[in-house]
């Protein structure tokens, strides 16, 4: 089957209607690593998505690192680059996307690991073997930099991961692991670990050494092999602990990123972008969001003591009490201890599940769509202010925009305030940021970004039409346009692109199993996976005006409450020669940074 549109030609020989995937998640039922007839146990010894696996195994090995990076910052590829037009994809068979994630790791993994209601029994210890880690990026300086950016000019407490390999300015302001865990961030008890990619060696390691037999909690929702092989792999460390999410409805998975951090000092929650596993914090653009130090409650506290104006707290213990888990009560308690009051962004999360009358608005983008009700403030001309969303990967969409896109997301997106108005499907602008080939190929990692980029040929053949909404990446006043996004971010801006209306940092791609999706007529919203967030409106930050200034410049002493959004704007549309990165089709018309080609099977 051949298909022409303005953004390039596929020839695909089949391919399979599957569901709507988790768009991180999704994974081939077959994999496209063992067809390659490579060694299996050359793969990555954590679970993790097939577009990973590919990467992985195509990691440049001459690329050197130390504690400063790449030794150069101009990629060969931008001195060579061969026209791009007139380039195509193809693919030679396809597969369903959307199954469960296939058997990973060594073939003799136990498979007799118990059921895990809060936490479960550890498995005998892994023989698996860490691959090269990249350099240790802690330094006294640095992380006392770090303690004084987190106490200084940053109301909105939002920061980018570090990137090695970018100019060092571009890292000010910005955070690693080991800096969110460092002791000058509080005297570590125990913490819990919320995430879905998870290595646990490299994570224990990001803990400082004194803190390395604290109490820690991993929440995962692994399965079967996956799940024996995490319990490997915690064997060794007596302090962790493992609680895996339920999973009931087919596709879903545990995509939250949070760290709960348990001091003698007080509480502090982490809402963030990356998975626990070394590369996601090395060259990739990723988003951070550290609450306050919230103290401890005085003995005898009312149980509604600590609350914020927006909730905060509330919201959060009816995320965790979601899970079900007897071991998340602890942290429950934990929490209900502690006085959240100065937090001023909203929890925004989404939990598996059918949820019908108010308990609809609870998650997913109903529960955006009341809190930009209640909230937000209405600001002049609102219908011309574009709805923008960045993220990293993509679900299947259905066969036009009308039947998700328009009629559910931009829906509870363009909420500003109570309104009368009904907008219709042509009133609101949506710019979708996503990377192109050519960001992929040009990028420090070169095409193994893409492995975080896991949007397959299998859907993007079935909604051609979603290409039209695209927009390149480009982050050149962060400094990190080579720095490729997995980060998630959602935004509504004025026409002008200098002002938004609300920002929302969140671990959800562009997909119905994150966002959910209508049952029933209407009467039920559908959600397959566990997503957290932080909502960010200029009425928690004292600004009546209704919008945030957008920060021009990353580096600039501009006003303290201009919002520094991460990527560039306005957005810059794909032009005719620009295609979305298609993480499972060969790219072999140019080589990236390192002068590689991707073949992903």
């Amino acid at each position: 089957m051949s298909q022409e549109s303005e953004h390039g030609k596929w020839t695909v020989s089949s391919s399979d209607e599957s569901a709507d995937e988790q768009a991180e998640g999704g994974k081939p039922s077959t994999s496209l690593l063992q067809q390659t007839g490579r060694d299996k146990g050359s793969g990555p010894h954590y679970s993790c998505s097939e577009a990973r696996k590919a990467a992985y195994k195509r990691k440049p090995s001459s690329l050197k690192r130390n504690n400063e990076g790449l030794t150069c910052e101009m990629a060969p590829a931008q001195k060579q680059k061969p026209s791009q037009e007139g380039l195509g994809w193809c693919l030679s068979s396809s597969d369903d996307e959307a199954a469960p994630k296939a058997q990973r790791g060594k073939g003799g993994a136990t498979a007799s690991t118990r059921q895990e209601e809060g936490c479960g029994a550890k498995e005998p210890a892994s023989n698996h073997k860490l691959p090269l880690s990249h350099k240790s990026t802690e330094s006294s300086d640095r992380v006392q930099d770090a303690w004084d950016l987190l106490n200084g000019g940053n109301p909105f407490r939002f920061f980018l991961a570090k990137v090695k390999g970018i100019k060092s300015e571009y890292n000010s302001g910005a955070l690693h692991i080991k800096d969110i865990l460092s002791p000058l961030f509080g005297t570590l008890v125990s913490s819990a670990q919320f995430n879905y990619c998870i290595d646990v060696e490299w994570l224990v390691k990001q803990y400082p050494k004194e803190f390395r037999d604290k109490p820690l909690l991993i929440v995962h929702g692994e399965k079967r092999e996956s799940k024996a092989e995490l319990h490997e792999q915690a064997h060794p460390y007596k302090n962790v602990r493992l609680c895996q999410a339920k999973l009931d409805i087919a596709f879903g998975t545990h995509h939250t990123k949070m760290m709960l951090l348990y001091y003698e000092e007080g509480l502090r929650v982490v809402i963030h972008t990356s998975n626990l596993i070394d590369d996601d914090w090395y060259q990739k653009t990723q988003g951070i969001w550290l609450s306050p130090l919230y103290p401890k409650l005085p003995p005898g506290a009312a149980e509604s003591a600590g609350e914020s104006h927006t909730n905060f707290k509330s919201d959060l213990i009816s995320y965790l009490m979601s899970y079900n888990s007897p071991t998340l009560s602890e942290w429950v308690e934990i929490i209900k201890q502690h006085d959240l009051s100065e937090t001023r962004v909203y929890l925004l999360g989404s939990t598996p599940g059918r949820y019908q009358s108010s308990e609809k608005e609870k998650w997913g983008h109903l529960r955006l769509r009341k809190l930009l009700k209640e909230h937000a403030t209405q600001v002049p001309d609102q219908d011309s202010w574009p709805v923008i969303g960045q993220f990293s990967s993509i679900g299947s969409l259905g066969a036009d925009q009308s039947k998700w896109l328009f009629s559910e997301f931009r829906d509870s997106f363009i909420s500003l305030g109570n309104r009368a108005k009904t907008l219709t499907n042509h009133d609101v602008p949506i710019h979708l940021v996503y990377p192109t080939v050519d960001n992929v190929r040009q990028s420090l990692e070169g095409y193994p970004a893409g492995g975080s980029l896991p949007y397959s040929i299998q859907t993007a053949q079935k909604q051609l039409w979603l290409h039209s909404y695209f927009h390149k990446w480009s982050a050149e006043t962060s400094g990190r346009s080579h720095a490729m996004p997995h980060i998630k971010t959602y935004m509504r801006a004025s026409p002008d692109f200098q002002k938004i209306a609300w920002f929302l940092v969140t671990s959800a791609n562009l997909s119905k199993a994150a966002w959910g999706a209508f049952e029933k007529n209407g009467a039920q919203l559908m959600i397959r996976s566990y997503e957290l967030g932080v909502l960010f409106l200029p009425s928690e930050f004292g600004l009546d005006l209704g919008y945030f200034q957008v920060k021009e410049n990353m580096l600039s002493d501009e006003p303290v409450l201009s919002f520094p959004v991460p990527y560039d704007l306005p957005p810059e549309k794909y032009e005719s020669k620009d295609h979305p990165w298609i993480w499972n089709i060969p790219y072999t018309r140019a080589p990236d940074t390192h002068g590689n080609m991707w073949v992903p099977k």
